[in-house]
């Protein structure tokens, strides 16, 4: 019985040795390419079968082309491209073509194209496609009008095409010749290309199978070379200390814009440096992110009003998007407005202190506010609310759940009605004072935060994006994974009507802000989107399903930190310029 050879086993069965060509290839794609993860990143190694139009033929391996198409006119070209595209950790990528047949006219082109790019084409013609056609040895960039660049090639010879991923530029060689640049300003993630048109036509590839004609690695020295020659004259010496400080600013603005409140403040102290912004904004950033991260848009809105006012009323994009993202998280069953009506532990219904105790401009007042009388408390966003204080808007505010059924117009509720927490927590908060309630506010529930990581639960914060297995509290009721089936607003009747009534709301929304500011074909398909989800009986396995997944949150949630941000920076400059002037509300309509 033969011996399996050099493979190790794997599974119970002997691995077959890899053939001596294919451990050649990767030798030299490594020699070549040494910073490129092939696991992650692979190069191409040979023409796909799968992305080529159908004149073409593959063989050897896929990598000899030939045409088996007409060939009357330019509608018989055929392309195909590479397996992969080519990975921007290469620096320097090289590949060639040697024509083993021109066929009957020799219009063949060799270059590169973007995934999509109609391979009913030869290389060069469309747009992000580029190409050195034999013809004419005119080269092709994304034009079907050609410019002279290079002789023309035929049988036998080897055509090379090198890209330049650190200037963005492309050559091609003849024969192991260089014939200077051809295309400029080229875009990412391009695939090696080759087209053919007119029968008899035969190319072979090489993308490392064999040695090249070109000598790359000398031409891949010289730019090694330079570079380092580069890094070594630059003047960092002199300017060391500034740069040390942009440096540390780079940082230090990062970690205070993802809401790093600890980080930032521990980095502070090793620079010898200062935060531009108080612990207790950036923890109420966070705060704020959270909520929407966890699908609880309508009480990360409340909080947003109540801790910076004039905020949504000077940005009604964001708003729009706020609310048009709240639908979808009451079709989710995880925004308060509708969770509400079901169910809940107490840790769940006390999982988000009341809006007023989150700013330190509300102090232990606010936090006295409580439920006095026989009527039961209203629900607005999931927490107890209680109609003492009222936020006045511009435009028709979203009710809460019991406000909705008392009122006539849909536009005459408030929907930012202040929170409270009960009068046992309020009290105690207000015998503190008021440095010790802002501090303690600003913990949610005994959570730590060491370096951006949420400790008691499975949530964690890498590189300024959530992971969303969990946020703000424990109770499995509220995850939408956590049931077996899924049901439109948690299955619960008096919810899906809320929801419904909601929807009507931010149709008139969107009328009066089409009204006020002209149609807006976002906020449009925004609306049709969020809409759509009603017209399928299981809205997670959709053609718009893929609304609720969590991470559609992340890019509202980011929207709404750096418009936050951009207040804070702002609105100390508006109100020094027009101190007196009462054109606020002007400044505020030209920021939208």
């Amino acid at each position: 019985m033969a011996e399996a050879g050099a493979g190790t086993p794997r599974g119970g069965d002997a691995a077959l040795p890899c053939p001596p060509e294919e451990q050649e290839l990767t030798r030299r794609l490594r020699r070549l390419y040494p910073a490129v993860n092939q696991e992650e990143t692979p190069l191409p190694r040979s023409w796909s079968p799968k992305d080529k139009y159908n004149y073409i033929g593959l063989s050897q391996g896929n990598l000899r082309v030939h045409y088996k198409g007409h060939g009357k006119n330019h509608k018989d070209a055929a392309s195909v491209r590479a397996t992969h595209p080519i990975p921007a950790a290469c620096g320097i990528y090289y590949f060639e073509v040697k024509i083993v047949s021109k066929g009957r006219d020799g219009y063949m082109g060799i270059g590169l194209s973007a995934q999509g790019v109609n391979l009913n084409r030869l290389p060069g013609w469309d747009k992000h496609s580029y190409g050195y056609h034999g013809d004419d040895g005119h080269s092709f960039c994304s034009s079907g009008t050609g410019q002279p660049y290079g002789p023309t090639f035929t049988t036998g010879d080897v055509i090379g095409c090198c890209v330049n991923l650190i200037n963005n530029t492309c050559f091609y060689t003849k024969n192991g010749h260089s014939l200077g640049i051809a295309f400029t300003d080229l875009p990412s993630n391009l695939y090696p290309t080759v087209g053919l048109q007119t029968p008899g036509e035969i190319v072979d590839a090489n993308f490392g199978q064999q040695p090249f004609v070109f000598d790359i690695e000398d031409y891949m020295r010289e730019w090694q070379v330079k570079i380092q020659s580069t890094i070594k004259r630059f003047p960092i010496g002199d300017r060391l200390g500034e740069w040390q400080a942009m440096l540390q600013n780079m940082v230090s603005s990062y970690l205070v814009h993802h809401g790093y409140c600890s980080t930032a403040t521990a980095f502070a102290r090793i620079t010898d440096t200062t935060i531009q912004e108080e612990q207790t904004s950036i923890k109420n950033r966070q705060r704020i992110q959270k909520l929407v991260l966890a699908g609880r848009v309508g009480e990360a809105i409340e909080a947003t009003q109540q801790l910076y006012p004039g905020l949504l009323d000077h940005n009604p994009n964001l708003l729009f998007m706020l609310k048009c993202r709240q639908f979808v998280e009451m079709v989710n069953g995880t925004d308060s407005e509708v969770r509400c009506f079901g169910a809940r532990s107490p840790r769940s219904q006390d999982s988000y202190p009341g809006s007023p105790s989150l700013s330190p401009r509300h102090g232990s007042n606010n936090s006295h506010v409580h439920s006095t009388g026989a009527d039961s408390p209203t629900c607005s966003n999931g927490v107890v609310s209680m109609k003492s204080k009222q936020s006045h808007s511009k435009y028709p505010t979203l009710s809460s759940s019991s406000s909705s059924s008392s009122s006539s117009s849909p536009s005459s509720v408030n929907y930012s009605e202040s929170n409270s927490t009960d009068s046992t927590k309020s009290q105690q908060h207000s015998s503190t004072s008021n440095q010790e309630t802002s501090d303690s506010e600003m913990e949610m529930e005994a959570e730590h935060y060491p370096n951006g990581v949420l400790e008691n639960s499975s949530t964690r914060i890498m590189n300024g994006t959530y992971k969303h297995e969990e946020i703000l509290q424990t109770d499995e009721s509220s995850m939408e994974d956590s049931c077996p089936q899924r049901q439109l607003c948690g299955g619960n009747h008096a919810a899906t009507e809320r929801m419904i009534q909601f929807g009507r709301e931010l149709q008139i929304l969107s009328e009066q802000l089409c009204r006020e500011y002209g149609k807006n074909t976002v906020h449009k398909k925004m609306l049709q989107d969020a809409f759509s989800l009603l017209a399928y009986s299981d809205p997670w396995n959709c053609p718009v399903g893929q609304q609720l997944d969590p991470i559609q949150r992340e890019p509202v949630c980011a929207a709404l930190n750096s418009a936050i941000l951009a207040q804070r920076a702002w609105l100390p400059a508006v109100q020094c310029r027009n101190r007196g002037c009462g054109n606020d509300l002007a400044l505020g309509r030209h920021l939208v």
